[in-house]
C-alpha cells in the first residue's frame, strides 16, 4: 500500500497534536455524544499543554462529518495552530485518543487504509416507484468505483440510471461499457456485479473481455442503494474483502517470503526494520495488524535518522535527537523513503515483533 496520502503530515515540523475520535451517527442523540467526546479530548489536550490555536484548528474539524451516517471516526492532525490533515475513518477508533509529540501519530490512520483494494461495483435492482421520476417496472442501475475500505466513508461519485425492466437485455451493453471505463480509470482489481440471477446473467453474458477475469457476482437483494457518503454494496464488499490483500501487497508478501528464506532473521523484528530503514533500502514495511509497537525509538530530523538507542542515533550523524513511539517513527521513515506498507493479519503470517521488511534492491514478482 502506497502512503502518499500521509505526505502532508511531514511537510512541516511538530509538535503535532493527533486526535482519533469516534464520530459515529448510528444512535440516538449522536451529535450530542460526539460533542461530549470531543470536549473530553479537548480537556486532555489542555492538560498536555496544547496551545489554543492548535486546539481551535482541531475543534473546527472534530465532529464536522454530520452528514455521514453509520459507524465511523475521524483522524485529525494539527501543529502550530494549523490543520495538517483530517481524514474519515471507515471504523471508529477503539477508543478516543489524543497524543502530542514531535511526530504525528499516523500509524492507526495508515492501518485503517489497508488493504486499499481498488474495485468497481455495479448493482441492479427494481426501482422504487415512490421515488420522484421513477416509473413502474423500471430497474435502477448504480455504478461506483473506490478503494476498499476507504470508500466506506470517502463519498466516491455514484452513477445512477433507470431503465425499463423489459429492455434490460438490450440496454445492458451501454451499462457494461460504462463499467469497463470506470474499472479502467480506477485500476480496479475486482469488479463486483450485484442483482437478481436474471439481471446478472445478462451482465455476465455480455461482459467486455477485459473484465472477465476480475468479475465477482453477488446475490441479489432488494436494494443496493448507498447512503449518502457511504459505499455502494458496503456490506457485500466487507464480506468479500475480509482478510484479503491487494494484488500489489500480495506480490510484496511473496517477495518477502522468498527473501526471508535466504536471509532469515535479518528481515524480521524491530531491530531489522530500523536497520533497513536507516539505509533507505526498504521497499515495504510489513506490519501485523494486531502488533503493539509501544516501544520508543530515537529519531532525528531526517526520516532515515531512526535508531534503537541514542548512541546509535548519534553514530548516524545528527547533532540532536529525541525519543518517539516506535509506530510514529517507523511510519515517518516509510513515507519519507518512499517505501510502502503491507498490513498482514497474524493468522496469515506472524512476524517477529510484529514487523518485517522487504528489501528494495530485489525485484518484486508481478509488479
Amino acid at each position: 500500500m502506497k502512503l502518499s496520502f500521509l505526505s502532508p503530515l511531514y511537510a512541516r515540523p511538530g509538535p503535532f497534536s493527533s486526535v482519533y475520535l469516534d464520530t459515529s451517527r448510528d444512535g440516538e442523540e449522536a451529535d450530542h455524544s460526539v460533542e461530549q467526546r470531543w470536549q473530553r479530548l479537548r480537556e486532555d489536550l489542555l492538560d498536555l499543554g496544547t496551545d489554543q490555536a492548535t486546539i481551535g484548528a482541531l475543534g473546527h474539524v472534530a465532529g464536522s462529518d454530520r452528514e455521514l451516517p453509520g459507524a465511523h471516526g475521524q483522524a485529525i492532525f494539527a501543529a502550530h495552530g494549523r490543520l495538517a490533515l483530517a481524514e474519515e475513518l471507515p471504523d471508529p477508533p477503539p477508543q478516543d485518543t489524543v497524543r502530542t509529540d514531535l511526530l504525528p501519530d499516523a500509524m492507526p490512520l495508515a492501518l485503517q487504509h489497508a488493504p486499499d483494494i481498488p474495485y468497481a461495483a455495479l448493482a441492479v435492482h427494481r426501482a422504487d416507484p415512490a421515488e420522484p421520476g421513477v416509473r413502474e417496472g423500471e430497474l435502477e442501475v448504480d455504478l461506483q468505483a473506490g478503494r476498499w475500505p476507504s470508500s466506506r466513508v470517502a463519498g466516491a461519485p455514484l452513477s445512477r440510471r433507470w431503465l425499463p425492466a423489459d429492455e434490460w437485455g438490450a440496454e445492458a451493453g451501454p451499462v457494461l461499457d460504462e463499467l469497463a471505463k470506470l474499472a479502467e480509470d480506477a485500476g480496479a482489481e475486482v469488479v463486483v456485479l450485484a442483482g437478481t440471477s436474471g439481471t446478472r446473467s445478462v451482465l455476465v453474458r455480455d461482459l467486455p473481455e477485459q473484465l472477465r477475469d476480475r468479475i465477482v457476482t453477488v446475490e441479489g437483494v432488494d436494494s443496493h442503494a448507498a447512503e449518502g457518503g457511504r459505499a455502494l454494496l458496503e456490506d457485500e464488499l466487507a464480506r468479500l474483502f475480509d482478510g484479503c490483500l491487494s494484488t500489489r501487497d500480495r506480490a510484496h508478501l511473496a517477495a518477502f517470503a522468498a527473501q526471508r528464506a535466504r536471509l532469515g532473521a535479518a528481515l524480521e523484528g524491530l531491530a531489522a526494520a530500523v536497520t533497513v530503514l536507516q539505509r533507505g533500502r526498504a521497499r515495504a514495511l510489513l506490519v501485523n495488524r494486531e502488533a503493539r509497537l509501544d516501544q520508543r525509538l530515537w529519531v532525528g530530523m531526517a526520516p532515515t535518522q531512526i535508531a534503537l538507542t541514542e548512541p546509535e542515533l548519534r553514530a548516524l550523524g545528527p547533532r540532536a535527537g529525541w525519543a518517539e513511539p516506535a509506530d510514529a517513527a517507523l511510519i515517518r521513515a516509510v513515507v519519507g523513503t518512499g517505501a510502502e506498507l503491507v498490513v498482514i493479519p497474524e493468522a496469515e503470517l506472524r512476524l517477529d515483533g510484529g514487523v518485517g521488511v522487504l528489501l528494495r534492491d530485489e525485484p518484486v514478482p508481478g509488479t
